[in-house]
């Protein structure tokens, strides 16, 4: 892998791997005969959302950081401790939380058009295998090349 690659952030490819790495858990059944495990998934799911929603709260509606802090912890659960801590890093990082989303959405969005493409010839894990050893990328190179 290129010096350059192993330094780069690309937070939609890198966080967006860590959320999708998430959905592939549940789709496999990783949770099937775990009920705790399921809401747990379901609470990650909640929680993941919620950040969308105070991220773009934050800079488009121009909440204050108590009002995004006061929202998570009543419509996410979360403790006031560390909803302030997630509200503290969206202040300093605009859109943050919604590039972990956008690069999710994009992964399984080009999985499944190479799914589509290869139909029978599709392996999940050989894709799985090719895009993390091609390392960190826009969104934009990893549809192009591997959608």
């Amino acid at each position: 892998m290129p010096l350059y690659k192993r330094f780069a952030q690309f937070s939609a490819y890198v966080e967006g791997w860590a959320l999708y790495a998430e959905q592939v858990a549940v789709e496999i059944g990783a949770y099937e005969d775990d009920p705790f495990g399921e809401i747990g998934a379901v609470q990650s799911a909640l929680f993941r959302a919620a950040r969308i929603v105070v991220d773009t709260g934050l800079h488009h509606k121009r909440w204050s950081r108590a009002e995004a802090t006061r929202w998570m912890v009543e419509n996410a659960g979360e403790q006031q401790a560390s909803a302030q801590r997630e509200i503290d890093r969206y202040c300093v990082y605009p859109g943050q939380a919604c590039a972990f989303m956008v690069g999710r959405l994009e992964l399984t969005r080009t999985r499944d058009a190479a799914a589509r493409r290869l139909g029978a010839g599709f392996d999940v894990r050989d894709w799985h295998e090719r895009v993390l050893a091609a390392g960190p990328m826009p969104m934009e190179v990893l549809a192009a090349n591997f959608g």
